[in-house]
Order: structure tokens, then C-alpha cells, then sequence
């Protein structure tokens, strides 16, 4: 199932504005539960999560910054 545009587009809005900040705070609570590492693992650890989470959406932002393919052409 493919999204359009415009779907894409309000998807990504929610993921950047709502589910990112919601799992920065869920990592570092997670983390906290732990002692503290030491300072590189604990920016290995930080980098990694950092990456990870775009993964996964990586198509849903492929192309939303362009120009909507679907509009009338001027």
C-alpha cells in the first residue's frame, strides 16, 4: 500500500512532532534504569538510538520535502 502524497507528508509532520520526542523521553528513561556507563558507551549507546529510529521511516520521508508530484503543472 502506497501513500500519497499528502498522507506522507502529514505522517511524517506527526512522526517528527509527536513520536520522536516521545521516544527521545521513553530512551532516556529507559536507560536511566541502568547505571550510569561509562562516557563513550553511554554516547555509543545514545548515537546508535539516534540512528536507529529512522530506519524504519525512512521511506515514509523519502520525497516529502519536493514539490507534490500530483498537482496541476503551472
Amino acid at each position: 500500500m502506497t501513500l500519497s502524497w499528502k498522507a506522507r507528508r502529514r505522517w511524517a509532520l506527526f512522526a517528527l512532532v509527536v513520536a520522536l520526542p516521545l521516544y527521545i523521553v521513553v530512551t532516556v528513561n529507559v536507560i536511566e534504569l541502568f547505571d550510569r556507563p561509562p562516557f563513550l558507551v553511554e554516547l555509543a549507546i545514545y548515537i546508535a538510538l539516534g540512528i536507529v529510529w529512522a530506519f524504519p521511516l525512512k521511506r515514509l520521508f523519502k520525497g516529502v520535502g519536493q514539490p507534490d508530484p500530483d498537482a496541476p503543472k503551472e
